[in-house]
């Protein structure tokens, strides 16, 4: 198997370590593990592509490459320059440093990278490691992603749904701010939303006099609704969400065009 690894994080950041070496282990000794992350963080640029500029890529190592812009543009760069005599069998992004879960999930650059793979009918997974007071002072605060990370993406491409939609499914997977011995399980849950906490600005004065300002996100710790991944995270769950990329409420096609009619 030929895998794909991005992150948003930037290409020194340590929970791409953790990531290639699960990568690594699902690849086997006769595959291939390729790296193309962001030069520098790309936390909250989401589903962005550098497309009104040019992009810098630099050979760092064997399979190993580094390009100035977002984790979509990594993954266009890894499957159309890098590895384009023979594209990744799936893409990989992550681990993140921190949970893509909830809301989240629309600001992250993690999904962005695994949004783009899924666009391009490559199978996809993004990864998150949740933190907490139980695992941020560890020696490895990814260890619950580092212990069970290649188990459960290996249970993904052997068990998962996967389909060959116009808009194909593709997995947000979030580890819980927990150690590996303390995690209780894993359990699929639907995008949660935390209606008490969300995005938002506190601005500041330079000494100069310029005004700038700071995003500042809301708390992270608190449940969101029952059968939702933030909610199985904080109850001691690896939580697995797929998605896609279509954002119709399809729900809601029928009633709009009759009240519209």
């Amino acid at each position: 198997m030929r895998i794909l690894i991005t992150n948003d994080d930037g290409i020194n950041a340590p929970g791409l370590a953790v990531l290639h070496a699960i990568a690594a282990e699902i690849a086997g000794p006769q595959g291939e593990v390729w790296t193309v992350a962001p030069a520098f963080e790309q936390s909250g640029v989401g589903h962005c592509i550098s497309y009104t500029h040019p992009t810098m890529i630099a050979e760092l190592g064997p399979r190993r490459f580094a390009a100035e812009g977002s984790p979509a543009d990594c993954v266009l760069a890894g499957i159309y320059h890098v590895m384009k005599d023979a594209p990744p069998d799936l893409v990989l992004s992550g681990v993140n440093r921190g949970n893509n879960a909830g809301e989240n999930v629309l600001y992250s650059g993690t999904i962005g990278g695994a949004m783009e793979a899924a666009l391009h009918g490559i199978k996809a997974i993004a990864l998150s490691q949740f933190y907490g007071p139980q695992n941020v002072h560890l020696d490895d605060p990814f260890d619950a992603a580092t212990r069970l990370g290649a188990g459960l993406v290996r249970g993904l491409l052997d068990k998962g749904l996967w389909d060959e939609a116009d808009y194909r499914l593709f997995y947000n997977v979030n580890f819980p701010p927990l150690p590996a011995s303390a995690v209780k399980g894993t359990r699929v849950a639907a995008q949660g939303f935390r209606r008490y906490a969300g995005f938002r600005i506190e601005p500041h004065t330079s000494p100069t006099g310029r005004q700038f300002m700071w995003i500042k996100g809301g708390e992270q710790g608190r449940p969101t609704l029952p059968g939702t991944d933030v909610t199985a995270n904080v109850e001691g769950y690896i939580s697995v969400t797929p998605l896609r990329c279509d954002l119709t409420a399809h729900d809601r096609l029928a009633e709009l065009e009759a009240a519209l009619a």
